[in-house]
């Protein structure tokens, strides 16, 4: 069971967390991730040049991939 809750938090670090019933009581792993902004988000432009940097190799990953396909329908002979 997993529950996620988003959290600002404070300047002094602190939180108090107030856990759900439907959470069992014992030991619980708590993990903290920051969440992105729109500031943060690769810019259109970056995006581009990252993709013509690796190109060859995402068209190798990409024709790998495809290699393992196998026909959905199968063609009729004349």
């Amino acid at each position: 069971m997993s529950v996620a809750q988003t959290v600002e938090i404070p300047a002094n670090r602190r939180l108090t967390i107030d856990v759900p019933p439907e959470v069992p009581t014992g030991q619980a792993v708590i993990r903290f991730f920051p969440v992105s902004t729109s500031n943060e988000r690769m810019l259109e432009e970056r995006e581009m040049e990252l993709f013509r940097l690796h190109a060859d190799e995402l068209n190798r990953e990409a024709m790998d991939v495809l290699s393992y396909q196998i026909p959905i329908f199968e063609e009729d002979d004349p």
